[in-house]
């Protein structure tokens, strides 16, 4: 049988940059991470090396800077599909772009001076067809933690179960979430506001009897506080907290004093959508593809 080429795009990832806004003494800055991945009439270039309708991903990364120059970043959200409506054209059919943004806080009453917020990255896609368009809003590396309202008790054993059950115990987790917009058209600052605090306090005050429960809480919250939103998923790592055992040294330890391993760790998973939700198209589609 003959081969056949399958599914492909290529583009520009990774591409980092910084944009200051020197307003007077008082500067402000945005730190973002962008990936291009084009789709279209591609077959020519990965079978006969026809470059004719390869826009070169130099070109990509060089729009990203001047499109950061141009205008206003803005959301990331918009930025996003800012160029993603950009890159839609002739033999390119589909452009998903993906931006991640660092927050920096200003050092003191410094005008010019700044400080890297803490390690999580607001993060956005834009998936832009000739007719159609897709929105993803998200959150990385957010970190939360309980150090009670937790417990893990009646799960199954088997003759290899050793961990023992618990009734108190610290809840820590690493949060990655996205999220699906009905529509491209939302105010997106205030819509990732209002999810990120759904988030955290659904976080904060379910009495967790696991963390798929948790993991549940959160997304229906994201729903219930924003109905622009559709569908919710969620990647919650367990950043286990074992209670250091302190006999040997003649001390107790009433959950006190903890070891935090950082690995192997439970992953847990999953989506909350709305009922009667749009499709998503190729929202979900992997990027990278493989």
């Amino acid at each position: 049988m003959a081969p056949r080429l399958g599914r492909n795009q290529y583009g520009k990832a990774q591409t980092h940059v910084v944009r200051v806004y020197r307003d007077g003494d008082a500067h402000s800055l945005r730190d973002l991470t962008v990936s291009v991945a084009l789709a279209g009439d591609l077959g020519g270039v990965h079978m006969t090396g026809d470059n004719t309708n390869v826009l070169p991903t130099d070109t990509q990364k060089n729009t990203v800077y001047a499109f950061a120059k141009e205008a206003p970043v803005g959301a990331p959200e918009a930025f996003a599909l800012r160029l993603a409506r950009h890159f839609v054209t002739g033999p390119i059919r589909r452009a998903r772009v993906e931006v991640a943004e660092v927050a920096w806080a200003r050092i003191g009453d410094h005008p010019h001076a700044f400080m890297q917020a803490s390690a999580e990255r607001r993060i956005a896609a834009a998936i832009c067809e000739e007719r159609d368009e897709w929105v993803l809003s998200g959150i990385a590396d957010l970190v939360l933690l309980k150090s009670t309202g937790s417990e893990f008790t009646g799960f199954e054993r088997d003759r290899y179960t050793t961990l023992a059950e618990t009734r108190d115990r610290v809840l820590a987790t690493a949060v990655t979430a996205r999220w699906r917009h009905a529509r491209a058209d939302t105010g997106w600052d205030d819509s990732f506001s209002g999810a990120r605090r759904a988030l955290i306090e659904a976080f904060a005050t379910t009495h967790s009897l696991s963390l798929q429960q948790s993991l549940y809480a959160m997304g229906s919250a994201v729903l219930e506080a924003r109905p622009e939103v559709v569908e919710v998923r969620l990647s919650l790592p367990n950043r286990h907290h074992f209670v250091v055992d302190l006999s040997p040294f003649g001390l107790g330890n009433e959950n006190e004093v903890f070891h935090a391993d950082d690995r192997p760790y439970g992953l847990i998973e999953g989506v909350v959508d709305r009922e009667g939700a749009p499709a998503p198209g190729p929202a979900w589609d992997p990027y990278p593809l493989l």
